[in-house]
C-alpha cells in the first residue's frame, strides 16, 4: 500500500512557522494536487514528503512506515521538478536509466525498464537523442521517464509544467492524466494553477498561509466551497462577489444603497454577508440587477463580459455570442440555487 498519512506536520524556521498543523489523508493509488498562491507552503510540504526538508513536528507515514528520519533515497519515492535537471552530456536513455546504474542494477534491467516507459512517455524514438535536441514537451517526458523507470510508490510533481508554454501545458495535463490511469501510482501534484489542479486531480487540497484551506473532490470545491478562499480561487473566470447587509425583505443592501434581490433568503436580517455567483451563473435579463457594460470579449463559443454594477466589478460569461456593446445598460439575474454566501466576519459559508 502506498498511502500517504501526515499528520499534525509543521515546519518553522527559527522563529517563523510556515505550516501550522497540517493533517491530510492521501489514498492508495489516487492523484492529489496541492494548490494555493505562491508562499502558501505547498512546496514546503512537498519537499518534506520527499525528504528534502525536516519535519519541526509532526508526523509523515508512507504506506506502513513512518518515515520522518528516513533518508530520500529510502522512501520508495521519485520527484519531478520545473527544472528538468537533464545531464546535457548524456542520451535519453542514459539520463533515464543513471539512476537505477547508480543502484547496481544489471544492464538487461535497466534496459527493460527504460525501454519500457519510454514507450510509455512516446520516447522510443528520442532515446539516442541528447537534451539538446529535444523540445520543452519531450525533455519534460524524458524527466517523468527517470521517475517512472524506478518504479516508486509515490509520484511527487513540483510545478512540472509551469516552464511550458500555454499549447504545450494543455497537452502535457493530458498526458499526465493517461499516464496516472495507466500506473495508477500513489501522486502527489503540487500547481499554483487551479485549472492544472481541477483537471488532472482526484482530490485537492487548497492551502492558504500555512493552513489547509478546504480537502475535496473538484467539483465539490467548485459547488461547495467552505470559505471565501477557496471560492476565489477555485474557478475561472473568478467568482463575482457582493458585500452587504440582508434585509428584512431577504434582499443583499450593498455599502452603495443598492438593493439586490437574490430569489432566496441569503440569511437572518441584519446579518452580514457577502455573497458570491459565478460569472457562467449570471445571466441577462429584462430586469433585474443593473449594470454597465464595460468591455466585450468574444473568444467564439463563449462571450466574457465585463460589467459595473454599483461600484462593482462584475464578470459574465455567456455561451455564444451577444450583440451588447461598451457602455450598454444591461440587467443581470442569478440561478438562486447556485448563489453561495458567507459570513462576510469570519469568511466561512453559511
Amino acid at each position: 500500500m502506498s498511502q500517504v498519512e501526515i499528520r499534525n506536520l509543521r515546519k518553522a524556521y527559527d522563529d517563523l512557522e510556515v505550516l501550522h498543523g497540517i493533517d491530510v489523508d492521501i489514498p492508495d493509488g489516487a492523484f492529489v494536487a496541492l494548490v494555493g498562491p505562491s508562499g502558501c507552503g505547498k512546496s514546503t510540504l512537498l519537499r518534506m514528503i520527499a525528504g528534502l526538508e525536516e519535519v519541526t513536528s509532526g508526523k509523515i507515514s508512507i504506506g506502513d512506515r513512518v518515515v520522518n528520519d528516513i533518508a530520500p533515497k529510502d522512501r520508495d519515492i521519485a520527484m519531478v521538478f520545473q527544472n528538468y535537471a537533464l545531464y546535457p552530456h548524456m542520451t535519453v536513455r542514459k539520463n533515464m536509466g543513471f539512476a537505477l546504474k547508480q543502484r547496481g542494477l544489471p544492464k538487461a534491467e535497466i534496459d527493460r525498464r527504460v525501454s519500457e516507459a519510454a514507450g510509455i512517455l512516446g520516447l522510443s524514438a528520442l532515446l539516442e537523442r541528447k537534451p539538446r535536441a529535444l523540445s520543452g514537451g519531450q525533455r519534460q517526458r524524458v524527466a517523468m521517464g527517470r521517475a517512472i523507470v524506478r518504479n516508486p510508490t509515490v509520484f511527487l510533481f513540483d510545478e512540472p509544467l509551469s516552464n511550458l508554454d500555454a499549447k504545450l501545458r494543455v497537452q502535457m495535463r493530458s498526458e499526465l492524466k493517461e499516464l496516472h490511469q495507466r500506473l495508477s501510482t500513489t501522486t502527489i501534484y503540487v500547481t499554483h494553477d487551479q485549472i492544472e489542479a481541477m483537471t488532472l486531480s482526484d482530490q485537492v487540497v487548497v492551502m492558504n498561509g500555512g493552513h489547509i484551506e478546504q480537502v475535496g473532490a473538484p467539483l465539490e470545491l467548485y459547488d461547495n466551497p467552505q470559505t471565501l478562499f477557496v471560492a476565489a480561487f477555485i474557478g475561472s473566470p473568478q467568482m463575482n462577489f457582493f458585500e452587504g447587509e440582508v434585509t428584512p425583505e431577504g434582499r443583499l443592501k450593498l455599502a452603495e444603497g443598492l438593493e439586490l434581490d437574490p430569489g432566496r433568503p441569503l440569511a437572518g436580517p441584519g446579518q452580514q454577508v457577502t455573497m458570491g455567483v459565478r460569472p457562467e451563473h449570471l445571466e441577462l435579463a429584462e430586469s433585474g440587477w443593473p449594470a454597465e457594460a464595460v468591455v466585450i470579449e468574444p473568444t467564439g463559443s463563449e462571450t466574457q463580459i465585463t460589467a459595473r454594477l454599483a461600484g462593482h466589478t462584475v464578470r459574465i460569461l455567456l455561451r455564444g455570442r451577444t450583440d451588447i456593446q461598451p457602455h450598454d445598460q444591461i440587467h443581470l439575474r442569478a440561478n438562486p440555487a447556485l448563489i453561495h454566501v458567507f459570513a462576510t466576519e469570519t469568511g466561512r459559508r453559511i
